[in-house]
C-alpha cells in the first residue's frame, strides 16, 4: 500500500432501524459504546440484547467487507483474498437480509386474550 492510502478505521458505528440503539464497535464487532433510548429500556431485556448482538455482527461483517475491498484495491491476488475469509459485498447483503427477516418474526404466536 502506498503512503497516500487512508488508514483503516478502528471503530465503526451502526444503529437499529428505529435509531433507538446505536452501537460503536471495533472491526471485530467488540462494543466500545452503546447508546440506548430510554424507551428501549422498558422493553424485554432479551430483545435488547439480541439487537445489540445483531448490530455487533453487522459491524464485524461490514468492517470485514471494507477490509476485503481495501486489500483488493491494494492488489492482493484473488486466490489470497479468498483465503482471508473476509466477506464479500453479496455475502454481507445476504446475511443482513436474513437477519432482518428473522427480526420481523414474532417470538411467539400466542397473544393475550
Amino acid at each position: 500500500m502506498g503512503s497516500d492510502a487512508e488508514p483503516f478505521p478502528t471503530q465503526f458505528t451502526v444503529s437499529s432501524r428505529t435509531g433507538a440503539v446505536v452501537l460503536t464497535a471495533t472491526e471485530q464487532g467488540l462494543p466500545v459504546a452503546i447508546e440506548v433510548e430510554r424507551s428501549e429500556l422498558r422493553d424485554d431485556p432479551a430483545g435488547l440484547a439480541r439487537e445489540i448482538l445483531r448490530l455487533s455482527h453487522q459491524i464485524a461483517n461490514r468492517a470485514g467487507m471494507e477490509r476485503r475491498a481495501q486489500l483488493q484495491a491494494a492488489g492482493l491476488a484473488p486466490e489470497l483474498l479468498a483465503l482471508t475469509g473476509l466477506p464479500t459485498t453479496e455475502e454481507v447483503a445476504r446475511q443482513e437480509y436474513v437477519e432482518e427477516q428473522e427480526e420481523d418474526e414474532p417470538d411467539s404466536w400466542l397473544r393475550p386474550i
